[in-house]
């Protein structure tokens, strides 16, 4: 049980760096994402007919309506939740005693009351993936820190077998998914094996590295789709293999696919969350002791699931040698592909029901028969059962998104477990996934470019975003494990007319008042009206390509082409902007009310603190900073270590 143990406080540390990630990179974006001069305000979001804070918090749960009873407003109130969070992350990733479940319940709770008021900046999968994978944290987690010669090795049974299931199936999920809708949406990219060579120029924000793999050779490329469709549909079935020197193997398989399109794309939350949803699978006694496999049967089970892994892989995809490469092509067909799915989908329900049932009958079992004392046991029944309870609910309305990927999933749902998901769906304990379902860029990668000017006629000066292309000769940054909100959102953008994203014209009006937190979510170093902001506005779409191989030593690393006008010119006074700005309620003059309670008396120099530490930042680039205090952490544990140690040794 000492290697479970070792699994669980593992995931939660992983689980505290990305919280502190998530913290520390929202953090410093809130001014110019959500502060009251905004592109986004989330005053606007708080506006309740309830007049009791329970009516409220039950319209809207957040922590943010407590605002206004400690003397500030909902720009204020989330600079304290996001610094709160950063300390619940960091004690956690410096000290295994602060990972126990009231800690990652915090956690959880902080992060989906900004969620709440996230609106499209947080309208990413890998938010709803956090509140997902920090829930299943609450349940991993210990309720209290217990060192391991106090804490039963029974009781570490019962405590993580259970939750850790729980871990697998969401990995499961994620990695399935994500993989079956690719070839469900029809996209002619996935079924021609072409994604990946389209994917690195395409992807949110590209960086330098991805030029070089996005010039490998073709058919190398297309290799690399056949292996992410292997990684993301057959290989997750392993997670439910009965042999443990399997999951071992799909554990490696799973890390290394991930980090090396990490290291590619290294801008990519989703990657490090599925290391550290993956690393339970290295490990897991529980299941693994039921086995009695010798080392040269193990062996032998191993070539037989992997070779017919191989097998299955050479035939589906046509995967086969020529004089100079290496060919692949899709075997199958949609309706082959579809007959399939049939069966899969809810055959795999089965599949991991059956994984849970032996689980829950050992630790029943266990807590039975190998706990002395009457009330030992006793506790140690209810334990279980507590378990086995979140652990049977909990899978059962997954299922009711889960099933969405085939008509045939449904015959896995019953009508309570729909009415109960349909009743918890705000709180994202359970999700649909679909990572990069169509690929986008197929004739260029589409870019919206913002460009300022004094006079109608122009010159028209382009405004610089911090990490999105743009100037074609800027190198392409390296911005994991910052999120920049804003340059995804324009990315997204472009994908779509700016009457789908009316965030944008808001974007523009701070522009044109030249509102210093806006400014700051983009490179100031270089802003084209560093004195005054521009009378007027407008945005153009481009198409940008990679520059070709052949430019290699030469200064572009983009070529882009003019493709049409994205919206027209707008000044500060524009009638139909400020209409639609006042009908978003942005300009709608409401401010925070500040009640006059007990609480607002330490508003003052609450907020003096807040100034001075938003200054502080303010002057430190985004990824320095999480980099920094990432470091920090390490640092604090090094020395910790060696303090132990050199006391262990006296």
């Amino acid at each position: 049980m000492a290697q479970i143990r070792y699994t669980r406080n593992l995931f939660l540390r992983g689980m505290s760096i990305i919280y502190l990630f998530a913290f520390t990179s929202l953090y410093v974006q809130i001014p110019g994402l959500y502060g009251n001069n905004g592109v986004l305000p989330a005053r606007i979001q708080l506006d309740s007919k309830a007049k009791t804070l329970s009516g409220r918090i039950h319209t809207k749960p957040t922590l943010l309506w407590l605002a206004p009873y400690i003397g500030l407003d909902t720009e204020y109130m989330m600079d304290v939740l996001a610094l709160l969070g950063i300390f619940l992350a960091f004690t956690g990733f410096v000290s295994q005693k602060f990972c126990t479940a009231p800690s990652f319940a915090g956690l959880w709770s902080l992060y989906y009351s900004l969620y709440q008021v996230g609106e499209t900046f947080m309208k990413f999968q890998w938010d709803i993936l956090l509140l997902e994978a920090g829930f299943l944290s609450i349940l991993v987690a210990p309720l209290r820190y217990q060192s391991q010669s106090k804490r039963r090795a029974v009781t570490a049974a019962l405590s993580d077998g259970i939750p850790f299931w729980l871990v697998r199936w969401l990995l499961f999920r994620l990695m399935f998914q994500s993989g079956v809708v690719k070839l469900t949406s029809g996209c002619p990219t996935w079924w021609g094996l072409t994604a990946t060579a389209i994917h690195f120029e395409s992807q949110c924000i590209p960086t330098s590295l991805a030029w070089y793999v996005h010039h490998l050779p073709r058919w190398l490329l297309k290799l690399a789709t056949v292996f992410t469709f292997v990684i993301e549909i057959e290989l997750p079935h392993l997670f439910f293999f009965p042999v443990r020197s399997v999951r071992i193997i799909t554990f490696f398989l799973q890390v290394c696919s991930t980090v090396t399109l990490y290291i590619c794309i290294l801008t990519c939350p989703p990657n490090y969350s599925t290391v550290r949803l993956s690393a339970h699978l290295s490990d897991d006694e529980i299941t693994g002791r039921t086995s009695a496999w010798s080392g040269v049967i193990n062996k032998v089970v191993n070539a037989l699931v992997y070779g017919g892994i191989l097998y299955t892989t050479i035939a589906m995809f046509s995967v086969r040698l020529t004089p100079s490469h290496i060919e692949s092509d899709v075997a199958f067909t949609k309706q082959e592909f579809d007959w399939l799915l049939s069966f899969l989908v809810p055959g795999s329900v089965y599949l991991g029901l059956s994984a849970l049932v032996p689980i829950l009958t050992e630790a029943l079992a266990v807590s039975i028969t190998d706990i002395p004392g009457t009330f030992a046991k006793i506790s140690a029944i209810l334990t279980t059962l507590f378990y086995t309870i979140v652990a049977v609910f909990i899978f059962g309305i997954s299922i009711v998104p889960y099933s969405t990927l085939h008509p045939a999933g449904n015959s896995t749902v019953v009508p309570a477990l729909r009415h109960w998901h349909s009743r918890l769906d705000h709180l994202h304990l359970t999700n649909a996934y679909g990572l990069f379902r169509r690929m986008t860029g197929i004739g260029g990668r589409p870019e919206v470019i913002l460009e300022g000017s004094n006079h109608i006629d122009g010159p028209w000066l382009e405004y610089n975003f911090l990490y999105k292309p743009g100037n074609v000769n800027s190198t392409p940054p390296f911005v994991a494990p910052h999120q920049p909100r804003l340059d995804w959102q324009m990315w997204f953008a472009s994908l779509s007319p700016y009457h789908q994203n009316p965030w944008i014209l808001s974007l523009t009006y701070r522009l044109l008042q030249g509102q210093p937190e806006v400014l700051r979510l983009l490179d100031t170093s270089r802003n084209p009206f560093p004195n005054k902001p521009p009378k007027y506005i407008r945005a153009s779409l481009y198409h940008y390509h990679f520059s070709p191989w052949s430019q290699r030593w030469s200064d572009p690393w983009w070529t882009r082409e003019k493709v049409s006008e994205y919206f027209p010119i707008f000044s500060r006074d524009h009638p139909p902007l400020l209409d639609f700005l006042r009908h978003m309620k942005v300009l709608s003059g409401a401010s925070e009310r500040e009640d006059s309670v007990s609480g607002s008396q330490v508003a003052p120099w609450l907020k003096m603190l807040l100034d001075r530490l938003r200054y502080l930042v303010s002057h430190v680039e985004p990824s320095l900073l999480l980099w920094s205090v990432f470091s920090a952490g390490c640092a604090i544990i090094t020395t910790s270590g060696t303090t132990s140690h050199a006391a262990t040794r006296r």
